[in-house]
Formats: structure tokens, sequence, C-alpha cells
């Protein structure tokens, strides 16, 4: 046994922080540590050798898997967790990723320690290595404060409780996101007397929720619809509740309304209902005369889309004021803030209410129209499946659709594949809440630990992502398969490998259509071609396949589904056409 502390009764800073995390549920924290952390570390160790329950490690070789993983966990779970992160340097590491959760409004505690201020006073923790006299900016917190609801530094000893309560809060509060905690060393090992603390239960500081609205709101979009007679509802991440999907369905059968989504970042409707109209709500807009934007942030791109001007538009969203965009024009005639899943009960039975034989006639008929143009729709995505490709140059298409096959109903998929996004979400169509998530953000290398993070909450489920071969770079795999092992959480990572960033090719030709680096054929977007990415897998002990012939896609997707359901990461590294 280790001598007790000198300040036995007056436990640390770092104690009371440790406690505090566990009792508001924080079940993990992503790692990675710092010298800043050492008091955190010796608290550590002596909770292990007293036998007290600790959030579990997991430690993370790159900041970006630990951001990330947490939000994975947390948008399966709906509980943030925390990330510890190293002083400055960690923070900038972590800032990329903390910029998608912020977009994906996804909670997590991002705590980052803080240099050493105290060099000649003799200050338990104050500066001991050269390290920490360059490691202290001006202002830390800049480095993340577009991205946070909140930010903070650790003041005192004795406040670290009340300091994670209001941390808890705020990040679970609606519309939930991360907040940002700064721990100076000196204050984490510092002692706190217990003529100093005060309690902060979780059960007194509790996040806040967002709510319904009032009735004469309902009811006002409920006789828009009733009225209606080309209804369009457009969502994005309405399906980060598992519960709402099925009231959007509920909503958009009862009225014959077509619902179509834009950058999805969560599955909000079955893909084989009828009243889903696919991926591209431009066009529909252009001649809908009732619409609901239901939490979506960008419903289309205006510079491509003329809005039907005599169309009547409401907005249900968690976030409706869209606070943290400087700039939000999407014109809307009634605008409510609160929870979808309340409003959209509220919105079913005042639209029952309001409901004539007349009105029931009018749904039934739009929803055959819909009916068979979902199944065109579903024909020519079949289509674009077919053909195979050729060596070297396989059609993604017909890859994803292989191993949408392979896939069960419960399996969980990550679009990340930027330039063929589109192309994922309609060869690999989820039905179930929870089994997909999309870029929120712009910050490429997001699925990767984010898969991690959803496979850590689901050991029983697959969970697959599809990334191209620039985001791949951008995803630290290294750091992502060493984690997979070491926590028996093994992921599918599948790239299409086009061998450039062809967005950044698309939006020359977009602003330049007839320029000169279309002239000149030069876009400064090619990537290296004779890469081995499934060898990146391989070297963690992950399943590694390469294809670049069509035929031997459907053995290559069931070594490595074989592999995945023993417990190994798998990599599939297919040569699409290339850009």
């Amino acid at each position: 046994m280790l001598p007790d502390s000198p300040h036995e009764t007056a436990r640390s800073a770092s104690h009371h922080l440790l406690q505090a995390l566990l009792d508001r549920g924080i079940d993990y924290l992503f790692c990675n540590l710092g010298t800043d952390h050492a008091p955190l570390i010796e608290e550590m160790a002596r909770w292990r050798e007293a036998g007290r329950r600790l959030p579990e490690l997991v430690l993370c070789p790159h900041e970006n898997t630990a951001i990330h993983m947490a939000g994975g966990y947390a948008v399966a779970t709906g509980r943030g967790q925390a990330v510890l992160v190293h002083v400055d340097a960690g923070t900038a590491n972590a800032a990329m990723g903390l910029h998608n959760l912020f977009r994906a409004r996804v909670p997590i505690l991002l705590m980052a320690g803080r240099a050493p201020a105290t060099t000649f006073n003799g200050v338990e923790g104050g500066r001991d290595t050269y390290v920490h006299f360059v490691q202290e900016p001006f202002d830390q917190g800049s480095v993340v404060r577009p991205y946070v609801k909140w930010e903070y530094t650790l003041p005192w000893p004795s406040m670290a409780e009340e300091v994670i309560a209001r941390a808890h809060a705020v990040m679970q509060s609606d519309p939930p996101g991360p907040v940002y905690l700064m721990l100076p060393r000196e204050v984490l090992a510092a002692p706190c007397p217990p003529d100093e603390l005060h309690p902060f239960t979780a059960a007194h500081h509790q996040p806040v929720r967002a709510g319904g609205a009032r009735p004469d709101d309902i009811q006002r979009i409920a006789e828009r619809l009733v009225a209606a007679e080309d209804p369009l509802l457009v969502t994005a991440y309405a399906g980060r509740n598992p519960r709402v999907p099925a009231l959007v369905e509920a909503l958009s059968t009862l009225i014959g309304m077509r619902v179509c989504e834009f950058n999805s970042v969560h599955l909000n409707i079955r893909r084989d209902s009828p009243c889903f109209g696919g991926y591209l709500p431009g066009p529909f807009a252009e001649r809908a005369d009732v619409g609901l934007m239901l939490d979506v942030d960008v419903p289309w791109v205006p510079k491509t889309t003329n809005v039907n001007p005599k169309a009547w538009w409401a907005q249900i969203d968690v976030d409706a004021l869209k606070r943290d965009m400087p700039m939000w024009g999407f014109a809307t005639d009634l605008r409510l803030q609160g929870d979808s899943e309340l409003l959209l009960t509220d919105l079913i039975e005042a639209v029952k209410a309001l409901a004539t034989p007349a009105f029931e006639a009018r749904a039934a008929a739009r929803l055959v129209r819909l009916g068979a143009e979902h199944a065109e729709r579903g024909q020519r995505v079949a289509d674009a499946a077919r053909a195979p490709g050729e060596p070297g140059a396989i059609n993604a298409a017909h890859l994803c659709a292989a191993i949408h096959r392979a896939l069960g109903e419960d399996d969980i998929v990550l679009n990340e594949g930027i330039r063929h996004t589109l192309t994922v979400f309609e060869q690999v169509p989820r039905q179930q809440p929870g089994t997909l998530m999309g870029l929120p953000g712009g910050g490429l290398g997001f699925s990767a630990g984010t898969a991690l993070g959803m496979k850590l909450a689901h050991p029983q489920r697959r969970v697959v992502h599809f990334v191209g071969d620039g985001t791949f770079y951008f995803s630290n795999p290294t750091s992502t398969y060493a984690v997979a092992r070491e926590y028996g959480v093994p992921i599918f990572t599948v790239v299409l490998d086009n061998s450039g960033w062809a967005a950044v090719k698309e939006s020359t030709l977009r602003m330049y259509p007839g320029g000169h680096a279309f002239h000149s054929g030069e876009y400064a977007s090619l990537l290296p071609r004779d890469m081995d990415f499934a060898a990146v897998g391989e070297a963690a002990g992950a399943h590694g396949e390469r294809v670049s012939d069509p035929k031997d896609i459907d053995d290559a997707v069931a070594r490595c589904i074989r592999a995945l359901d023993e417990g190994r990461s798998a990599v599939l590294h297919a040569r699409i056409a290339p850009l």
C-alpha cells in the first residue's frame, strides 16, 4: 500500500472531478494524455488500489479518434461522454472533430489540461520541464470556441463538482452539443478542504429539454397540410431521436406527403416507405404548395432551387434559429423550436381531427402517385448497380449493392463517401432507426472514430463505414485500427479509391466550367494511385482485401464480413473509376 497523502482528509480536485463525472453517467474517458494530467493519473491509480470504480479509460493514439469515438458512443446512447486531451496541442488536434460533433448536435465534454502557470513559488504541479513554457498560449479556448456551447477553466480546487455539474447540464440541454473545460495542473493537484465543499447532485442540476408548442400554432400547420395539394417535408436529423422516424412516416402517410432528406445525418424515414422521395428535395420544393422543414440545417441549395414563391412553409426544429450560423436565410411562415417527437405527435392528432372524407380521398390518391414514383426511383437505383464496371474501374454502385446484400437490418452504416455520398445512400438503404449516419459537418475523417464509438455502444451489431481515399488519409487510420484491436471494437472500412479529391475538381468545374483548369486538365486534386490501404489495417491485425476486378467483389466482401464476425476489423480497398 502506498502511504496516505498528507491531505488524506482533504481530497484533491482530481478526486472530486472524477467522482463528479461518475455521478453524471460518464462511463468512458476517451484519452490522449500528456504531462498536464499527472494529478489525474495519480488519483486514478489511487482509486484502482482502493478498488473504486472509475470511468473506463480508452487510450487513443490520436485525438481525432478520441473525439469522434466519444461522439459515436453519444449518438448511439444519447449520453454524452468525456474526452481528455493534452493542453493546446491536443485541443488543436481535436478541433476538427469538435466541429463535426457541434454540427451534429452531439453532447461531449472535451477536457484539456492547461500548462502549469507557476514557476518560482514551489506550488505542487508547477513547471518542471521545457514543454511547460511553450504550451501556454494567450487564449487556449479560442482554438475551439466556434464549436462549443460553453467553455470554462477550473478556477479553484473545491469547484470541481460544481463545474462538472454545469458542463454536463449545458452539453445535454437542447439543442445538445460539445462543451470545453480547461484543467490547470496546479488546480488538479491541490487539496479541497472539506469545509469548502458543497454538494452538486445530478438530480438538482438537470439539463433543459425542448418542449412542445402552442396548440394554435400546431393547428395552423395542420390546416395548411390538410388543404395542400402537393405537400413536402424536408429533414436531415430528426432521426437522432429513434422514436421520430415512425412519426414522420405516420404523418406523411396520413397526408400523402413526400418526404425528402438533404445531407442526411440520420435515418428519418424508412427507405422502403412509399412517401420517401429521395435525397434531392430541390425539384419538389419548386412545385410544393405547403412545406415543412423538420430538423434540417440546409433544406436545399438556393442557388440551384427556385422555390415556389406561393408556397407556405413551416419550420419545426430543436434549433430553429440556427444561432451558431452567422447567416441563415431560408424563408418560413411559421417557426417552432421544440422537440420533434412532441410536436409531430400533436400535429398528427390535429390533422386527424380535421380529416374529412374528401381529404382522405386526396391523400390516398397522392399516396398512390408517391408509391409509383418510389418504385420508379428504386428501379433507377437498381439499374445503376447492374453494370459491374471494368478491372481497375469498378462501378461504385455495383460494389455498394454487393455490400448491402451482406448486411443485416440492424447493422449500422456510416456514410462519408463524399463524391459517392448519394451512391452509398441509395445502394445501401437502411430501414431501422439508428442504423445510418452521414457527415454532419465539413471535417473529413469523421466516420472511422464514430464507427468505433458506435461499436462500443452496440457490440452485437456490425458497423461499416464508407470513405473515399482522400477521407481515409484524414481518418488517422493507424490510430483507428490500433484502438479497434486493443478494445475489441472491430469495424468494417470500405475505401472507394478514385485516387483523388473529386469534390475539389467538381467545385472548380462548377465555378469555371470552361476555364483554364478545364482546358489544362489540372485541378490539383490527384492523389497517389499506388497506395495499399488494406495494408494499413493489416498492420494492426485487421483483415485486408484489395479489389480491382469486379468479379472478385462478392468473395472479398464475404471474407470481410467473416473476419468482422470473428472479431477482427476489415478493410476493403476498392479501385473504382478513377478521377
